[in-house]
């Protein structure tokens, strides 16, 4: 069983145990969040996509921790201008376990 769900503008395979990074959420850590744009589902048998959601469907899920990843560095120059920036960038996450799909 498994479902492809859509938050914070990216697009997530779920599967029950399964954790996953995603977009930064207003959530405590420890509490359930509920996902109900989903893509795509399966139960192992038949597939259902929607059009463009699926109807009833939804993922539960429990926070685990937020976190910032790795630094990545933006640099930026013109040729022959003497211009150059440098800015480093760490994007914000949260991290959660997947503990069902529900297909209504």
């Amino acid at each position: 069983m498994y479902a492809v769900f859509r938050t914070g503008g990216k697009q997530f395979r779920a599967e029950p145990g399964r954790r996953l990074r995603i977009p930064s959420l207003p959530a405590e850590e420890g509490s359930p969040v509920v996902f109900e744009e989903v893509l795509l589902a399966s139960d192992g048998e038949e597939v259902r996509v929607g059009a463009p959601l699926v109807e009833g469907a939804r993922i539960t899920a429990q926070v685990i921790r937020h976190g910032r990843a790795p630094k990545i560095i933006v640099f930026k120059r013109k040729r022959r201008k003497n211009y150059r920036r440098k800015r480093g960038h760490r994007q914000g996450f949260t991290e959660v376990v997947i503990q069902g799909v529900h297909l209504s």
